[in-house]
């Protein structure tokens, strides 16, 4: 919100020291106090010297290029001897004459932009200043000539300061405006707050207005849908002017302030509507009322309605918008904006005055449904007093009878059933318990009063009936708030709270963040990738059967699914970062998946609203809306995991790095994996382990099809894993030992076993490991064999096995025995013998 200075001091004692910039920093800290934001300084861009000049003579000069200039002497004040001043000034506009009023730029003058002003030659002579235009002078965006003060209505004597005849002095603060606190959003509700803030007289503009009344007029308030028990409309006031003169001029001091608000000029009636509404907070509309068919009403669109606003857009409208219709259909959405059928235009002559309050949650969703944010829906959506609908009619009425030539007609209507704010209970000492300072009773009752509160003492305590301008106010803490707020922060004390004693992290907790210490460690970069995905990217990792959910309001209309795997998302991430020149990655990702039921809706029709809790029937009702989201830990691997050195050739990521990540997750969890052939869609047949804890799948580890990869602009060989980790989280222990450091030598043995080809070399091992019992302590295959001396049909498992004691060193012959006895499980279940 952008404050003029000039306008504030009509209706709150702002000191005016003769210095606008310590008056604009003085007016900020005072606000600031209050609990509003500083944002800015606007205006003060253009400084002097700048006076009045009148035109005593000119010459036009025909130039090369086409141009006419005139060559003109100007009258610019009186010497010290008392003799005119005459300076030469070309100038380039032709719509001034002999004897004209204009405002002369000084050499030394600086114009917004920065434009400085100086003596220079140009056309054959030396310019001696500049005769300036509205636009440059920044008092609107007319540029058809420069700017004759006769059409102000202005008279002054030549030399005259005109930056403080025109008001170019004038400042503007900007603060920043909570969504709570919408009355600030006017001229009223940042004079009231700055007499909070510095005790400085405030008198309301609203009750400065003799306060007429029109009748006759129909309105007719249909709301039969109303949101969530939440009437549309509770004041709706209507006042007619006629015989206006729209082509009139919006006068220089109301232009100047709305430019000042950020507020464009665009007529005078339109000017009008806006200037009120900055300076009491209250939107209003006015009608053609030549172009009006009948009366108004006020209702709920219909399906399939249509229409077309001021912008020239037609809008499908929706059940939920709040309409103003006429006879002939909607003429504007409620609140948001007008209608092009029934628009003020320069032959409009009778005007209706439309001040309504609607209800805030209506106004925004039909603003953000439509994508039409204006000045209107900002302030309704925050909720507007709905008090000064009828003095902002008035004021309206004034402003058109004053400048428009208008004549106050009796037609006109009120239809008013806003409800009384509810009154809140508020007990003595609540306030100190809440904010930790001890208030006393008149700090409280005053605070209170101020803001304009009714107070009646109960019991041990008040009733407190909040002004109709703070909708805001609904219970003791924000009652309690304003009483800091206006007694000010700087009562309350900075004092650390004692955090009290928590119980830890839970155990998935714990295993969580170990899985991602541990990734990390073992040289992977954990990354987060986007939840959302393409429908085709689901089908492939899912299957093209696999249950999704979709974003109702997706960013992107192509990724409008929720993810149910972690890869596509480090896919997408490994893509970007080595089109950026990182070819060698090892990523994870440790989040959420969406996993709906096949055939099962999700999503409730309506959220529970209000600040009370919800029932516990509506918890279970969201909590049932919401799809299955257990957390996975995903990895990739592309590139190198060594790169090439002297001597070494390097060594490409693939399967056994996916596979390695998945025992150091596997590790932390507390849990063994059993790694077995596997099958997925988006993974190469020959290239997919299955990984099971016990008979229970947890997830999957492989390299992408090269077709896949190909599709992402990626390598050939892309190495992936992907777990359960929530499976991870129940059927581990969570408990991870540490093991004593072996003190003894260990003894180490090789086993070559020839099996059927189709035996997987993992259940061999698995076999030899249960058979040889707990001296050996690592078994690793180190050699698959098929070809030359081995049978058709089988192959050569070679493991490398280290046996060790606790407590004694062991002999060969028992590393021996235990290394027959693992081969006798394995003999027995896959026939294997040993290899000769």
């Amino acid at each position: 919100m952008r404050i003029p200075l000039s306008w504030l001091r009509e209706w709150v004692d702002v000191p005016a020291t003769g210095d606008a910039t310590a008056d604009a920093d003085h007016v900020h800290a005072a606000l600031v106090k209050v609990g509003l934001e500083e944002e800015g300084v606007h205006g003060g861009a253009l400084t002097g010297p700048i006076v009045v000049g009148e035109v005593l003579d000119f010459v036009e000069e025909p130039q090369s290029n086409g141009k006419t200039i005139r060559w003109c002497q100007v009258r610019t004040g009186t010497t010290a001897d008392g003799e005119p001043e005459v300076r030469g000034i070309v100038c380039g506009a032709r719509n001034f004459m002999i004897g004209d009023l204009v405002v002369v730029t000084l050499p030394g003058a600086v114009l917004p932009g920065p434009f400085p002003i100086a003596a220079r030659k140009t056309y054959g002579h030396v310019s001696d200043g500049m005769i300036a235009s509205a636009r440059e002078l920044g008092l609107g965006d007319e540029h058809d000539g420069i700017l004759r003060l006769a059409t102000l209505g202005i008279e002054a004597e030549p030399g005259t300061d005109a930056i403080a005849l025109l008001g170019l002095d004038d400042l503007a603060v900007e603060v920043n405006v909570t969504p709570d606190r919408g009355y600030t959003l006017s001229i009223r509700g940042i004079a009231r707050e700055y007499s909070h803030s510095t005790g400085a007289g405030f008198r309301d503009p609203a009750k400065a207005l003799e306060v007429g009344e029109g009748a006759g007029f129909s309105v007719i308030v249909d709301d039969r849908a109303p949101i969530r028990g939440r009437r549309g409309c509770d004041v709706f006031v209507t006042r007619v002017v006629r015989g206006i003169d729209a082509t009139r001029p919006t006068p220089r001091w109301m232009v100047q302030r709305l430019q000042l608000a950020g507020i464009r000029s665009i007529s005078l009636p339109v000017d009008i509507t806006n200037y009120v509404m900055l300076e009491l907070g209250q939107p209003i509309h006015a009608y053609d009322l030549q172009r009006l068919q009948g009366g108004i009403t006020v209702r709920r669109a219909l399906p399939g309605e249509t229409l077309t606003t001021l912008d020239d857009q037609t809008r499908t409208l929706d059940a939920e918008d709040l309409l103003i219709t006429d006879e002939s259909g909607p003429i504007g959405i409620a609140g948001v904006m007008g209608g092009a059928s029934s628009e003020v235009h320069d032959g409009t002559t009778d005007v209706l005055i439309e001040a309504a309050t609607f209800d805030p949650v209506s106004i925004a969703r039909s603003a953000r449904r439509h994508k039409l944010p204006s000045e209107a829906s900002k302030r309704f959506a925050r909720g507007v007093d709905p008090l000064v609908a009828a003095p902002a009619a008035q004021r309206v009425v004034d402003l058109l009878v004053e400048l428009a030539g208008g004549t106050v007609d009796a037609l006109g209507s009120e239809w008013i059933e806003a409800k009384r704010p509810e009154s809140i209970a508020l007990a003595e000492g609540y306030v100190d318990r809440l904010i930790g300072v001890d208030y006393s009773l008149d700090e409280v009752t005053d605070s209170l009063t101020a803001i304009g509160c009714r107070l009646k003492p109960e019991g041990e305590g008040w009733l407190v009936e909040p002004p109709s301008w703070r909708p805001d106010l609904v219970d003791a803490p924000s009652l309690a708030e304003e009483v800091a707020r206006i007694v000010g922060y700087d009562r309350i004390p900075s004092e650390l709270p004692v955090a009290p004693p928590g119980r830890g992290l839970t155990r998935a907790q714990r295993v969580r963040r170990g899985v991602g210490a541990a990734l990390a460690a073992a040289g992977l970069t954990e990354v987060l990738a986007y939840p959302f995905v393409r429908s085709a990217d689901n089908a492939l990792m899912g299957g093209d059967d696999v249950a999704q959910t979709r974003v109702a309001n997706a960013l992107d209309a192509e990724q409008a699914m929720l993810r149910v795997s972690l890869l596509p998302g480090l896919a997408a991430i490994a893509h970007r970062n080595r089109s950026r020149g990182l070819t060698d990655l090892a990523l994870f990702e440790i989040g959420h998946v969406v996993l709906p039921e096949q055939g099962r809706t999700y999503g409730v029709d309506a959220v529970p609203f209000g600040a009370a809790r919800p029932s516990e029937a509506a918890l279970d009702e969201l909590e049932r809306s919401i799809p299955h989201q257990p957390w996975y830990v995903g990895a990739l691997f592309v590139g190198d995991r060594r790169g090439r050195g002297i001597g070494q050739a390097a060594e490409e990521s693939g399967i056994a790095d996916a596979l390695d990540a998945a025992h150091v997750v596997a590790s932390v969890a507390g849990v063994t994996l059993r790694v077995e052939t596997g099958q997925h869609p988006a993974l190469h047949p020959g290239r997919t382990a299955a990984l099971y804890v016990g008979d229970e799948p947890v997830g999957v580890a492989g390299e992408l099809l090269p077709a896949v990869a190909e599709e992402r602009d990626l390598p050939r060989r892309v190495g992936v894993l992907e777990l359960d980790l929530d499976r991870l989280v129940a059927l581990g222990s969570g408990e991870v030992a540490a093991r004593e450091l072996a003190t003894f030598p260990a003894a180490t043995q090789d086993l070559s076993l020839v099996v059927p080809v189709e035996v997987p070399a993992g259940a061999v091992r698995e076999a030899v490991v249960e058979g040889a019992g707990p001296l050996l302590e690592h078994a690793e295959l180190v050699d698959d064999y098929r070809g030359q001396g081995l049978e058709p049909g089988t192959k050569s498992l070679t493991l490398a096995l280290r046996f060790r004691a606790a407590d004694r060193t062991l002999t060969a012959a028992e590393a021996t025995e235990a290394k027959n006895a693992g081969l006798a499980v394995a003999a027995e279940r896959f026939g294997a013998t040993l290899r000769a």
